[in-house]
Parts: C-alpha cells; structure tokens; sequence
C-alpha cells in the first residue's frame, strides 16, 4: 500500500507541542496510538450489519503505525508469523508466499507488513475515533507530566489564580516555577476559607495538598487553603529568625472552617528559640505587629495566637490557652495526659472561648486534654475522686485491649499450628513441589557422601590387592567345586 499523505504534518506536531507543553517525541507517540485505533475502527466498521465483529482486545497487539515526517504521512504495519498452512490472515502469512520474494524464508520466522488502507476507505468513524483518542491521549501525557512535575515540589505553597467554578470547588491555575505552564488544581470547599472572595482572576497563596489519581481523570491536583502547612510557609517568609534557624515553629493547631458561623476562623502556633537572647514570640509578631500582621492578611483577617512552648507541661498548657490568664495547672493524670486549668472567674469565658474554640485549639496544640475549672469553686478532693475513677476505667479498657489482643495472637498461632499440621497430612501442590526438591537435595548429597566413602575405601585398600583378590578367587573355585559335586549326586 501506498503511504497515506497528512499534509502539514510536521507543523501540526509542532503545533500541538508548543499548545500543550508537550515534547514533540511525545505527541508523535500520541498521534501513532490514536492512528492504530483509527485503523481498528476502520476494520470494525467493515462488519458493521454484516457480521458479528470478531476482534477481541488484543487482535490487533501485532500492529503498528509508522509515521513518516519528511514526506508527511503514515503507514499501518502488521507482524505476521510465517507459517505453513494459515489460520489467520492477521497474524500470518503463508511460506510458500513468503518464499516468492525472500528464498531463505523459514517458518517460525516474523516479518513486517505494510497494510495501509487507501485514505478513501478510511471513513468518517475511524478519522472520528482518531481524533478523539489523540485528544484523549494528549490530555492523559498532560496530566502524568503534571503528576511527575508537582510530586517531587520541594516548595509546596504555590500562587494560584482562581478560573471558574465547578459545584462547590473553585478551579485555579497553578504553576511549579518560572517558565512553567499553567495547570489547573482544585481547591475543594472543604479546603476554603470562609473571609477568601474568590472572584475571576483573583490571586491567592495556597499549599499543594496531594497529587493524586482519580478514576476516569487521571491525574489531579489538589490545593488548600485550610492546611496548617500554609500558616508555617508564611512565617518562614516573614520572620528571618525562622530562615536562619534561631527561631523554630513546634507545633501549629488551627481551626479554618469553625463548625459554627458565628465563630472565626484561628490558629495557635508555639514557637521556641534556639538562642537565650532571641525572643520566639517577640521575633514572630515583629515591631508593631508588622510580621504577624502580613500573615494575617494573606489568610483574610484569620486571628493568630502566637505562645512560646516549654518542655514543663503545665507552663505550655497555660501559655496555650493564651490570652486568658491561668492561676494553676494540675495534671491529675501524666500517663492520660489530662490536666485540670484553674482560671479566675472572670477568664472562664475567655479560657474557654467562644463555642470552646480557644480550648479546643489548645487540647490540639499541646496533645492534652484540659478541662477549665473555676478557681474559687475548684473542689480537689472531689475532683481528684473523679479523676481516680477515670482512670481506673482507662486503665481497664487498657486492660481489656491487651487481652484481646493476646488472644488474637494465641488463636493466629494456633490456626498457624493446625493448618501446618494439615499441610503435613495433606500437603499441597507447592508443598510437594519443595518437598520433591528436598529430597532430590537429599539423595544427592547421600550419592556424593557415598562417592567418598567408596573412594577413601578404595585408596584404604590399595596395597593388599593381591591378597583379596587371591582369596575371592579361592573361594570361588570351592563354590564351583560344591555346585559340580551337588549335580553328581543328582545324576
């Protein structure tokens, strides 16, 4: 068959490079794909109303399409089996055939077919199919270098530019660097800020949650503005203690989408210094509130509470419940990692804070679990009775789940035991198998043991040859001497 002409081919690969960011090697690999499915079309539609089709899947796995760039056009090649009688016309072709134009020709051999059809058989479906799986496998390499470029991101925060809507996602174009096209990413509500106006074009800072494959799309970025890694980003770009190592962040507790509307979104992070003379909190607030105050308008308006951490427990549990004021801290029970916050009565409310965020945020931050008690009307013997009973009743649980879980291991071992037990009555084509190799090992080794034994022997026995040889033969000769005597008295 003639080679079918594409006029333009070259540029329209080039086209396609340039449009989707794609390297040319990479749409050409697309284009041949899309070609051989065209191909396959184009031959289904021959049966069409006649027969039913009678290709599988991998019917066509032995076909290719070749492209030619310097004249702009392309062939489809088939691998066909020689073979002595043929079963199908697909897969093979007749020695005898074969012998015509090649003399050495054997069969078992393979050789290349060019099976082009004419570009008028080609037919509207099949240059349809073509179309839509090269568009198709466009998208698929668009997004697996995506998946490559953004997996690997040493900086997760990324500036991204809202698009449009899709349900209650906000679709935003991203990008891994200078130079770099625009991908698009999804910022799920779930992920969004309440105070952000996400309006068309409108520009935000956001953290690369994952890049993850979804079924049916390939695939996909997924951003966020509610992660705590964006407030930790943002103070290392405020606060140069914090780039140069004299200041560390701890630990970051926040709470972007409050379950109530009527409580804001906030964040508690506990900050610690490296050098007595530095100041964690003074460093990170800055002059006037200058640093803290870019942070808080990055995040819309999002109220930041900035405590030092200490390794004391009680002192980081008071500072974590910051800016209410805290008369004592008791931690009735160190192993549970409960403690009990003792606050005037007017601090109760701000201790506590509104629908127990401040409370809340703390327990997160610092791993305990606090209850705010009022100072004046704090009872210790009865609360210390309470606390005894708590954790008479975590340490049974405790209890509970150790015996549950040295039963579970008690019964895995015997249904260990038993089913090799059974494999010993009846054991298994695999067992056999092993057991079958053991033994070949074993009588092996015994043959080469015995090979030894028999040559040390015959080294032990090499002088007195004469000797056991003239005794063999003397014995033989009575034997004979015995038998012959034996058959005269028969007679």
């Amino acid at each position: 068959m003639a080679l079918v002409l594409l006029p333009g081919l070259t540029n329209l690969i080039d086209d396609i490079s340039d449009e989707k960011k794609l390297p040319p090697q990479v749409v050409e690999a697309a284009l041949r794909e899309a070609l051989l499915k065209g191909y396959e079309r184009y031959r289904r539609t021959l049966y069409l109303g006649i027969n039913e089709d009678p290709f599988d899947e991998e019917y066509f796995s032995n076909f290719d399409v070749a492209l030619d760039l310097d004249e702009e056009g392309y062939r489809v090649l088939a691998s066909k089996i020689i073979v002595e009688e043929v079963e199908s016309d697909d897969h093979q072709i007749a020695l005898a055939e074969v012998m015509q134009v090649a003399d050495d020709a054997q069969a078992g051999d393979t050789v290349v077919l060019d099976v082009t059809p004419e570009k008028e058989e080609f037919g509207r479906m099949a240059a349809a199919t073509t179309k839509q799986v090269l568009a198709q496998k466009l998208r698929d390499q668009q997004r697996r270098m995506i998946q490559e470029e953004f997996a690997d991101l040493e900086d997760p925060v990324l500036t991204a530019r809202v698009i449009r809507f899709e349900r209650q996602s906000v679709i935003m174009a991203v990008s891994s660097g200078l130079g770099r096209p625009e991908v698009e990413a999804e910022l799920p509500r779930r992920d969004q800020l309440p105070n952000d106006n996400y309006r068309a074009n409108a520009t935000f800072k956001v953290f690369l949650k994952e890049v993850s494959e979804v079924p049916r799309r390939g695939p996909q970025l997924f951003i966020s503005r509610a992660n705590a890694g964006l407030v930790v980003y943002l103070f290392e770009n405020e606060v140069p203690e914090i780039q140069e190592g004299s200041v560390r962040i701890v630990a970051v507790a926040r709470e972007a989408n409050p379950p109530s509307r009527s409580v804001g979104p906030r964040t508690k992070v506990a900050v610690d210094s490296i050098e007595r003379e530095v100041d964690p909190v003074g460093a990170c607030i800055g002059a006037r509130g200058s640093r803290i105050q870019q942070v808080v308008n990055e995040l819309r308006g999002e109220k930041i509470d900035v405590i030092r951490w200490s390794s004391d427990p009680g002192q980081y549990i008071a500072n974590s419940l910051s800016p209410a004021r805290v008369e004592m801290v008791r931690l009735v029970d160190p192993v549970g990692q409960h403690a009990h916050v003792l606050v005037p009565p007017d601090q109760l409310s701000l201790a506590i804070g509104r629908e127990g965020q401040n409370v809340r945020l703390a327990a997160r931050l610092t791993g305990w679990k606090i209850d705010i008690k009022n100072s004046q009307e704090y009872d210790q013997a009865s609360e210390d009775a309470v606390v005894a009973e708590l954790i008479s009743q975590r340490e049974e649980e405790e209890a509970l789940q150790r015996e549950a879980e040295e039963r579970l291991a008690a019964e895995q071992a015997a249904r260990a035991e038993e089913d090799a037990r059974l494999r010993e009555l009846y054991p298994l084509p695999e067992d056999e198998e092993e057991y079958g190799q053991d033994m070949a090992e074993t009588m092996e080794a015994m043959d080469d043991a015995n090979a030894m034994a028999e040559s040390g022997e015959a080294e032990a026995t090499e002088a007195p040859t004469d000797e056991v040889e003239g005794v063999e033969a003397e014995s033989v000769e009575s034997d004979n001497e015995a038998v012959t005597a034996d058959e005269d008295g028969a007679r």
